[in-house]
């Protein structure tokens, strides 16, 4: 058999651009893998964080044998939850026992994507990325409920049916303080926000220009996290725990980890919308600027975007745990009354300023 050369040429050039292409698959699911490792250590770390400071505003020790100061605390309680049996209800819908904690889990994650953490480090600069984040974190309830309502247990469908509540009483003003921003900002992008808050440095922050919708979009934040105090779905003393009651092993760990990766979700998303995002808010002159290293200018620049992300990120986690472990928990009537006869009139005639505002220097 005689191949032509024309015909070896085309083999050789297909076969280049298949290998090409897998290349390319490979590199496009290396920043996926990478974020994974970062939320992952990002959660180890708000794990370790909140035991140390809980313990110490409780006056205790707190977490020291599971690694060096504890470290690995979060890592034990993992690995324990992993190793544990995983007891279905008999009398329970157990595919959708099993689907709920996984639909809650993965719609947070889906958050990351449109999360700015430095400059020119996002997964999607989508045009809709803070209304994308809204519409995907009001799927975490749908798996809470599903949890309950699957569980065959009355403690864990008022605890779902709390979480859906909760959820949507607080996601309304959540929604009008992003539409504020989004209205000050010209802009639904998450990287043009925290571009147009760059401009005037420290003062250019949205805090200032939005201090009434920064305190509703704080609390609010804090309820769709459901922690205290407006962790009613899960609340020990009237429900045993809520949605979570029947769950044991890696499924119970699973709900854990969706407060966690909501907590995170929330702090990162105050940092973008109010504090500047990966801006350092201080002009200051790069040294490797003299010596026209852009390569590395580009780096380093990224690098301390993600530093300064994650440290104004800190600092709101410290103010949620400290707040967690110090105020009391609200009552159901409480928690509804304050979402929706204070925080919804407040955050409506807030976007309705902002808007005058916007229309007025027209």
């Amino acid at each position: 058999m005689i191949i032509d050369r024309v015909e070896v040429e085309t083999i050789n050039s297909f076969s280049k651009s298949e290998l090409f292409k897998e290349i390319y698959g490979l590199i496009w699911i290396l920043p996926i893998f990478a974020l994974l490792l970062g939320i992952t250590i990002e959660v180890l770390v708000i794990v370790w964080l909140e035991r140390e400071i809980s313990a110490s505003i409780q006056q205790r020790i707190g977490p020291e044998y599971a690694g060096p100061l504890g470290l690995l605390q979060a890592i034990a309680d993992g690995t324990k939850l992993l190793l544990k049996e995983d007891i279905l209800p008999s009398r329970g819908d157990i595919p959708l026992f099993s689907i709920g904690p996984s639909i809650a889990v993965i719609s947070i994650l889906l958050s990351f994507l449109v999360i700015p953490l430095g400059y020119r480090f996002v997964l999607a600069d989508l045009s809709i990325g803070v209304f994308l984040w809204i519409a995907i974190s009001s799927i975490a309830p749908i798996g809470l409920l599903m949890a309950g309502y699957s569980s065959n247990n009355k403690y864990s469908f008022s605890g779902g049916l709390r979480a859906a509540a909760q959820s949507i009483s607080y996601e309304i003003p959540l929604t009008f303080c992003v539409l504020a921003i989004s209205l000050l900002s010209n802009s639904s992008s998450t990287v043009d926000i925290v571009e147009a808050q760059s401009k005037y440095g420290f003062f250019g922050w949205n805090l200032w220009r939005q201090p009434i919708g920064f305190l509703v979009f704080l609390i609010s934040s804090l309820a769709e996290c459901e922690r205290l105090p407006f962790d009613l779905p899960e609340a020990e003393e009237e429900l045993v725990a809520g949605y979570q009651t029947e769950y044991s092993g890696i499924k119970y760990g699973l709900f854990y980890l969706v407060s966690y990766l909501n907590l995170l979700v929330s702090s990162l998303f105050v940092t973008v919308l109010y504090l500047g995002g990966w801006n350092f808010s201080i002009p200051y002159i790069s040294f490797f600027g003299f010596f026209q290293m852009n390569k590395i200018i580009g780096i380093l620049e990224m690098v301390i975007g993600i530093f300064i992300t994650l440290t104004k990120a800190y600092l709101f986690l410290f103010i949620s745990i400290t707040i967690r472990w110090t105020l009391p928990r609200m009552r159901m009537d409480q928690l509804l009354n304050l979402g929706w006869k204070f925080l919804l009139p407040i955050s409506l005639g807030n976007l309705l300023l902002t808007t005058s505002s916007q229309l007025v220097s027209l």
